[in-house]
């Protein structure tokens, strides 16, 4: 397993563990209370490190190379059937986003997020997950076709950004994000959004109007990332960790300043440490809310999600 920077106590306790367990299999030494001590220590220096993270440790695990991603999610909820659709239907198919119907218990639902790479080879492949115009306008293709034939929406985020080339600006990247945006407030059908990784700037905002946002705990939400806020503001990556901090971008941040709708715990040490868990969680939030979200009269729910981003950042002054 990969650890970050701050598990180093962690990696330590685990070098133990592995060696007194070789130890026990090459001697046949009865080595058991020692591996159950060292569990428990391993264990108990989790719980410190991560009930008590900083906004740029969780931007650190929101980026672990081992983190479950999309179609890992995707492969897990859904009943084995997701059929991945391709194209936006004029330039070509982006692979940093992907999407496609999927059954959950039996219920269809168009899946959409962005897929960063496991590799180096893959990530080149998907672009590290930053999409370009032909990316949303796939992604708005296949909502409407969703909307078309009465099927929920979920988007799974998990971007540094939209693509920042110059042929992404040439082909109108500003104008696809705000596209999605306009046609997401007016989607018959329920849409959950749920940031499962990084959630960038307009990268993330793209695919993000929903009835529900949910964030799962160590991922990050905003404008800009902390090492571009750092460079604009002080003219070097140096001072990322005080700019994550400024930014308020953690799930707890964004909760509390009402911008989502809900935190999904993750497992000690973070969804990569245990993916399975992870997806069982996702997997019945999204149930749980569908089931809410289906109850509600369409156009009751458009004016609802209408009203809840129109709200945000209006404030009265007594």
């Amino acid at each position: 397993m990969v650890l970050l920077d701050f598990e180093k106590e962690i990696g330590k306790l685990q070098e133990q563990l592995e060696k007194a367990i070789n130890i026990g299999q090459e001697t046949g030494v009865d080595v058991s209370s020692m591996v159950s001590d060292l569990e428990t220590k391993i264990i108990d220096e989790q719980e410190k490190l991560y009930s008590n993270l900083s906004s740029w440790e969780r931007v650190q695990v929101s980026r672990h190379p081992e983190r479950p991603y999309t179609l890992n999610y995707i492969d897990y909820i859904t009943d084995n059937d997701f059929i991945e659709l391709h194209g936006d239907r004029n330039v070509k198919d982006d692979k940093a986003m992907v999407g496609g119907f999927g059954t959950i218990d039996g219920e269809t639902v168009m899946f959409i997020g962005q897929q960063k790479g496991i590799n180096t080879k893959m990530r080149q492949y998907r672009n590290f997950g930053m999409a370009n115009p032909e990316g949303y306008r796939k992604a708005l293709r296949l909502m409407k076709l969703a909307e078309k034939f009465n099927k929920p929406i979920v988007t799974l985020i998990d971007t540094p950004g939209a693509f920042p080339g110059l042929e992404a600006e040439e082909r109108g990247q500003g104008e696809a994000i705000a596209r999605n945006i306009y046609e997401m407030f007016k989607l018959k059908v329920p849409v959950i959004c749920i940031i499962i990784g990084e959630g960038a700037s307009g990268g993330a905002i793209g695919i993000g109007v929903g009835d529900k946002v949910f964030m799962l705990e160590n991922t990050w939400y905003s404008v800009i990332s902390p090492e571009s806020c750092s460079s604009i503001l002080w003219r070097t990556w140096d001072y990322k960790i005080d700019a994550a901090k400024a930014l308020k971008l953690t799930a707890s941040d964004m909760f509390n300043n009402k911008l989502v709708d809900g935190i999904i715990k993750e497992p000690l040490g973070g969804a990569h440490n245990n993916p399975k868990e992870i997806f069982k969680t996702v997997k019945k939030v999204i149930k749980e809310t569908l089931t809410e979200l289906k109850k509600q009269d369409p156009e009751k729910r458009i004016t609802t999600r209408i009203n809840k981003y129109t709200d945000m950042g209006v404030f009265n002054e007594n």
